[in-house]
């Protein structure tokens, strides 16, 4: 199996010749620590790109129909993707996924749980909510627009223009305020969603558009 660096740089070099994108908040992300990353999710791409933009290593939590896209298969199955079956409470890959939090490493997950069919945000699910509480870790959120652009762009022979916004870093609260143990875990999924929401431009933030810039 390649290592990490070596699909960190194959990556870079794919969204180098083929898109224009830019980065913004890189002050927010930690040296060090566990760490719970959050994004939204319009494409295949966007584990590729966060591949390629971030410093630090990270662990991604993916569902098992990933593994047959071209390009970003191949991609995750080589940075080592914890593989999630959908529509399942998956115990061995959420305790995978707890392992690599205790170990003080950075997962990565969407919390929409798949591609949005809008375009835009849609209802957050409420595993990084749960992951977040049981190892007791800060959340980064990372909003990315324009990468549902790329292949329509490069089939045009246009080079797409993407932006990534790292947010600050966040934590969930210990108030349940009275509600149910699925309240409160939804009530956090809304959360951070919210954050991502903030990131976004207005036209991005779907079902989250009450959230203020």
């Amino acid at each position: 199996m390649l290592s990490y660096e070596i699909v960190r740089a194959l990556a870079k070099l794919v969204f180098r010749l083929l898109t224009r994108y830019e980065v913004s908040g890189r002050e927010n992300l930690p040296g060090k620590g566990p760490l719970l990353l959050v994004f939204n999710h319009l494409s295949h791409w966007d584990p590729p790109l966060l591949v390629a933009i971030l410093p630090r290593r990270f662990t991604g939590l993916a569902v098992e129909g990933l593994r047959r896209v071209p390009v970003t298969g191949l991609l995750l199955s080589m940075a080592g993707v914890i593989w999630l079956r959908r529509g399942e409470f998956d115990r061995a890959a959420l305790r995978r996924a707890l392992g690599v939090l205790e170990r003080n490493e950075v997962l990565a997950i969407a919390p929409e749980g798949r591609i949005s069919k809008t375009g835009t945000l849609e209802r957050g699910k409420t595993g990084p909510a749960f992951l977040a509480r049981q190892a007791k870790v800060p959340i980064l959120p990372i909003a990315v627009f324009g990468t549902e652009q790329l292949l329509p762009d490069l089939r045009k022979f246009r080079r797409p223009h993407i932006r990534i916004n790292i947010g600050p870093l966040f934590h969930l609260d210990d108030d349940a305020k009275g509600r149910s143990r699925k309240e409160a875990l939804q009530a956090d999924a809304d959360l951070i969603m919210r954050k991502l929401a903030e990131l976004l431009p207005a036209e991005y933030r779907g079902v989250y558009a009450g959230a203020s810039d």
